[in-house]
């Protein structure tokens, strides 16, 4: 089921999963992490990784591991809101509103078609305005008429 992809994340074996997608042969990520074969076997059984770590395996499988962490972050938390801990003057970059990639309005049309939830849970829990919604699923239907 899809809705674990996002909840329970386990990195390691996304990474595996790219590797096998992408053919990359174990000596090159070896000569890449400045490892043996050992070190990045045992990397698939890790659940997270350091940052600087998932920053290499992004670059070197050309894949974006951080968006699965954003999209988790977009689909399981409450919404930003002016609260004194967001301070105006912080050096932090500010994200004006949330991106969805195709793959999470995709999940999302599927919990509406597979009546895993309703529309109006959809616009509560995840925040997601309901004019957007609706245009998804416009757009939605509209696809997939038309092939």
């Amino acid at each position: 089921m899809r809705t674990k992809k996002f909840t329970d994340i386990h990195i390691g074996t996304m990474i595996r999963d790219r590797i096998s997608e992408c053919g990359v042969e174990m000596h090159r990520m070896c000569n890449f992490f400045n490892c043996g074969e050992n070190e990045i076997e045992e990397m698939y059984s890790q659940k997270s990784f350091d940052s600087e770590i998932l920053l290499k395996w992004s670059k070197l499988l050309q894949y974006d591991f951080f968006r699965v962490y954003s999209m988790h972050l977009i689909l399981y938390s409450p919404p930003c809101s002016l609260s004194p801990n967001n301070n105006a003057d912080s050096k932090l970059p500010k994200f004006r509103k949330n991106v969805y990639t195709q793959e999470m309005i995709e999940f999302i049309l599927e919990l509406i078609e597979n009546k895993e939830k309703t529309k109006l849970q959809i616009i509560e829990e995840y925040g997601i305005p309901k004019t957007t919604l609706f245009k998804w699923i416009t757009k939605y239907n509209e696809t997939r008429t038309s092939h």
